[in-house]
C-alpha cells in the first residue's frame, strides 16, 4: 500500500517526542458543564443528565486531525466500527453492541437512515461539516420512537462566525478542500461552506475478499453546508442544509450517492415558563450502482410541534407530536422498473417529567407511535438519580425501544422468491436497564462507570419458507464501560474501556462484528501558545465475523499535531496506524497502513 505519497510530515511532529516529559502543574479553572439537548429533546447540562452522554465538539474535531466520522466515533466507550475498505467505503457503527439500524441517527434533529437499509451512511457525511456529536448510550424511544435501541448518536452541521479556507492532502491521493463564511448578530444571521474531497484511495479487497481487484477505489465527494436566522419578537427562525453527492468506486465498480438534510424551525417563549420549537423536516437519499443495474431512493418529510412547560419546584414537562411520511424503493435500471415502491406514514405522540427535589433526580418518559404499515408501538423510560455530594451521582434507568421494520424487509421481492420481506413484520423490541456513577475529584475531571443490561426480541431474520423475512431472533447484552478524562496545566487526557457479552440468544453465538473488549487513550499536551500535540492509542478486541471467521484482536497507535504559525492560521496533521499494523475490521477488506495528512485552515479569530 500506498505510505506517505507526497507527503512530509515530520516538521510537524519534531516536537512530539520531547513533548511527553513531567506534566506542569497549574491551577485548574471551573469549566462549564456541555449543553446537551439530545437525550430528553430539550437543553440540559450534561451532568443533569440521566443517561450516558458524550459530546465531541469543534475543538476535539480540531485536535484529531482526523479525515473521517469513523476516526472520532471509534474512540468513543460503547462503539464498534466496521469498514468494508478505504475512505467512502461502508461504514457499519455498533452501539453498546446492538445492530448498526439499532442506532438513530439525526443531523440537525432530522432523521436520516436510509428507508430501504435503516442504516445511515456515516462514510458519506464530510467530517468538515461538523460542528459537534452528541452520543446518547442506551434506549431513547420514549423521546424518539423507532431506531433508538442503542442509542442515538445526533450531528449538528457547521456554524461559521467569519470567513474559513481549508486546504489538505495526505496519503493515498487524499486531497481535500473547504471555503466558508458565516456572519451573526443579537437579530440572526447566516453560514454558508462549500467543500470538496478527492481520494485516490487503495485496493479494498484482499486475497481474502470475494472479488479482489488490483486497481485502487478511490472517493470523490462535494458538499454543502447552509445556515440562517432571524429573530422575529420572541420567536427565532432557523434554517439549516446540508448537503453531499459523490462517487464511491468498490471491487469490480463504483456507486453515485446523494444525500441531503434540511431542517426549518420556529422557536421561543409563549407564555410565562411556556417554551416551544416547530419544526419542518425533509431527509433523502439515493444510491446508484450501475454494475448491479440498481438505484435506492429514500425520502422522509417531517413535521413536528414540541412544547416545555416550567412548573417550578425544579419540575419541567415536555410534550410533543411528530408526523413522518415516509417514500422509498428499489430499481433496476437496466429494466426501469421498481422492485418495489412503497409509502407508509408514522405518528408520534410523547410527553417527558423531569423534576429535581434536592438531591434526588427524576425522569419519566412516555410515547405512542401509529404506523401505517405495522400498527401501533408504545414505549416508556424511567430513571431516578442521587447526588451523595457535589461531586458524585449515581443513577439508575430502565427504558424500553423498538424498530420498525425497513422497506426491503417489508417489501423486498427478493431473488425469485427467496430472501423476499414480509409486510406483516412486527417491530423488534428491547428492554434495558442501566446503573450508572459518575464522579467529578476535580472541575477539569470527570469520571463514568456504567452498568447495562438489554434484551432485544422479535428480530427480523430471513429464516422463514423460502428464506423469507420474519420476527423470530432474540439478543442478549450484557457490558460495562468506565470513562475517565480531564486536564492539568498543559496536559489533556481520556481514557475508556467497554466490556460487552453481545449474544444471539438463538445460536449462543456473538454478534457479528463486536468486540468483547475494546479500550482508547488520548493524550495531548499544549507547548507554548503555538503548538498542541498528542497521541491516540486505539484497541479493539477479537471479533467474529461470517462463515465462522473470527477477526484477531488489534492496537492502533496514531500521532496528531497542530501548529498556529501565524495569526489566524494554523497547521494540522496526523499520522495514522504509525507501527504500521495489518489489521481487518471486515473478513476479507484492506485497512489504510502507516498514512498521513496535513491540511492548512484560514480563519480569523479562531
Amino acid at each position: 500500500m500506498n505510505r506517505f505519497s507526497n507527503c512530509c510530515f515530520s516538521p510537524l511532529f519534531l516536537a512530539i517526542a520531547a513533548s511527553f516529559s513531567v506534566p506542569a502543574l497549574a491551577s485548574d479553572l471551573p469549566r462549564q458543564p456541555d449543553v446537551v439537548v439530545t437525550a430528553t429533546r430539550v437543553e440540559q447540562t450534561i451532568d443533569s443528565t440521566l443517561a450516558d452522554v458524550s459530546v465531541i465538539d469543534r475543538d476535539a474535531i480540531d485536535a484529531s486531525a482526523a479525515r473521517d466520522i469513523s476516526d472520532l466515533l471509534r474512540l468513543q466507550a460503547g462503539v464498534d466500527i466496521a469498514r468494508t475498505g478505504g475512505p467512502g467505503s461502508q461504514t457499519t457503527v455498533f452501539l453498546r453492541g446492538t445492530n448498526n439500524n439499532h442506532v438513530l441517527v439525526l443531523i440537525d434533529g432530522v432523521r436520516v437512515a436510509s428507508l430501504n437499509t435503516g442504516a445511515f451512511a456515516f462514510e458519506q457525511l464530510p467530517i468538515d461539516l461538523i460542528e459537534r456529536i452528541e452520543i446518547v448510550r442506551g434506549p431513547r424511544a420514549s423521546f424518539w420512537g423507532s431506531d433508538a435501541i442503542g442509542g442515538v448518536i445526533q450531528i449538528f452541521t457547521r456554524k461559521l462566525e467569519g470567513p474559513r479556507i481549508s486546504a489538505g492532502y495526505g496519503s493515498y491521493g487524499d486531497a481535500s478542500g473547504a471555503v466558508g463564511y458565516g456572519h451573526w448578530t443579537d437579530a440572526g444571521g447566516f453560514s454558508a461552506q462549500v467543500g470538496a474531497r478527492h481520494v485516490d484511495g487503495f485496493k479494498s479487497q484482499n486475497e481474502n475478499g470475494f472479488n479482489p481487484s488490483p486497481s485502487d477505489d478511490g472517493l470523490r465527494n462535494r458538499n454543502l453546508a447552509l445556515r440562517g436566522g432571524v429573530k422575529l419578537g420572541e420567536q427565532n427562525l432557523a434554517a439549516v442544509l446540508s448537503r453531499n453527492q459523490g462517487e464511491v468506486e468498490f471491487s469490480g465498480g463504483s456507486s453515485d450517492v446523494f444525500e441531503q438534510a434540511a431542517n426549518v424551525s420556529l422557536q421561543g417563549a409563549l407564555g410565562d415558563g411556556w417554551q416551544h420549537r416547530l419544526d419542518i423536516g425533509q431527509s433523502r437519499e439515493d444510491l446508484e450502482t450501475a454494475a448491479f443495474f440498481s438505484r435506492f431512493e429514500s425520502r422522509r418529510t417531517s413535521i413536528g410541534w414540541q412544547n416545555q412547560f416550567q412548573l417550578g419546584n425544579g419540575q419541567n414537562l415536555t410534550a410533543g407530536i411528530d408526523h413522518h411520511r415516509e417514500r422509498g424503493g428499489s430499481f433496476d435500471t437496466f429494466s426501469n422498473t421498481a422492485s418495489y415502491q412503497e409509502d407508509r406514514r408514522n405518528t408520534g405522540l410523547y410527553g417527558g417529567w423531569q423534576a429535581s427535589f434536592g438531591e434526588l433526580e427524576t425522569e419519566l418518559s412516555l410515547r405512542h407511535d401509529d404506523n401505517s404499515v405495522f400498527g401501533t408501538a408504545n414505549t416508556g423510560s424511567g430513571a431516578l438519580g442521587w447526588r451523595f455530594s457535589p461531586s458524585t451521582r449515581a443513577y439508575l434507568s430502565y427504558g424500553q425501544g423498538f424498530r420498525g421494520p425497513t422497506l426491503n424487509e417489508q417489501f423486498s421481492p427478493g431473488f425469485d422468491g427467496f430472501f423476499a420481506g414480509n409486510p406483516d413484520l412486527d417491530p423488534e423490541r428491547s428492554r434495558s436497564a442501566e446503573l450508572g456513577l459518575e464522579f467529578t475529584p476535580a472541575p477539569e475531571q470527570r469520571f463514568t462507570a456504567s452498568l447495562y443490561s438489554t434484551r432485544i426480541r422479535n428480530l427480523v431474520s430471513f429464516t422463514g419458507p423460502m428464506s423469507r423475512a420474519e420476527n423470530v431472533q432474540r439478543a442478549r447484552i450484557d457490558g460495562s464501560e468506565l470513562t475517565y478524562s480531564g486536564s492539568s496545566g498543559d496536559w489533556a487526557w481520556s481514557a475508556n474501556t467497554t466490556f460487552q457479552n453481545p449474544q444471539n440468544e438463538d445460536t449462543d453465538s456473538q454478534l457479528l462484528r463486536r468486540a468483547k473488549f475494546k479500550a482508547n487513550l488520548v493524550l495531548e499536551r499544549t507547548l507554548g501558545s503555538a503548538f498542541r500535540v498528542g497521541t491516540e492509542l486505539v484497541h479493539s478486541g477479537k471479533r467474529d465475523d461470517f462463515g465462522g471467521i473470527e477477526l484477531p484482536s488489534y492496537t492502533l497507535l496514531n500521532l496528531r499535531a497542530s501548529w498556529r504559525f501565524a495569526t489566524d492560521w494554523r497547521l494540522t496533521g496526523r499520522i495514522e496506524n504509525l507501527a504500521d499494523r495489518d489489521y481487518e475490521l471486515v473478513r476479507g477488506y484492506n485497512t489504510p497502513g502507516r498514512s498521513g495528512f496535513v491540511e492548512v485552515v484560514w480563519q480569523p479569530g479562531q
